[in-house]
């Protein structure tokens, strides 16, 4: 069993800053983009920053130069800092991988159970 196990949401006044982490348990033949997606109440949910083996970082514009992501390949982990954070990042963050759980399978995409970050203005 392959599970994705986020840490570090929580509550913040605008401004601030949080660092979000997620470790991926369970062995993996191969690991192409891990990042992190969101989901505020009543929206779908949005990419916020993907790390790919073959197009290097992607953030999605409202979050360009105030988030970092960072992946450790070795340890299957990603991270992402938040800083300057607005009430409009207010949304629950999923943790997210791509790869490939076999040398035959299918490259799949598995999620993390998602862990709530609040901005208050």
């Amino acid at each position: 069993q392959v599970h994705l196990v986020e840490s570090g949401g929580g509550s913040v006044q605008a401004g601030g800053s949080l660092r979000l982490s997620c470790v991926v348990s369970g062995s993996m033949y191969s690991i192409h983009d891990m990042g992190w997606y969101r989901q505020a109440p009543g929206s779908q949910r949005e990419l916020v920053a993907l790390i790919s083996n073959s197009r290097g970082t992607k953030y999605d514009g409202s979050v360009e130069g105030r988030f970092t992501a960072s992946r450790d390949t070795a340890k299957k982990t990603v991270d992402l800092q938040m800083n300057d954070l607005k009430s409009e990042d207010t949304a629950v963050y999923y943790c997210y991988m791509g790869g490939r759980k076999y040398i035959y399978s299918t490259v799949d995409d598995y999620w993390g159970q998602g862990t709530q970050v609040t901005v208050s203005s």
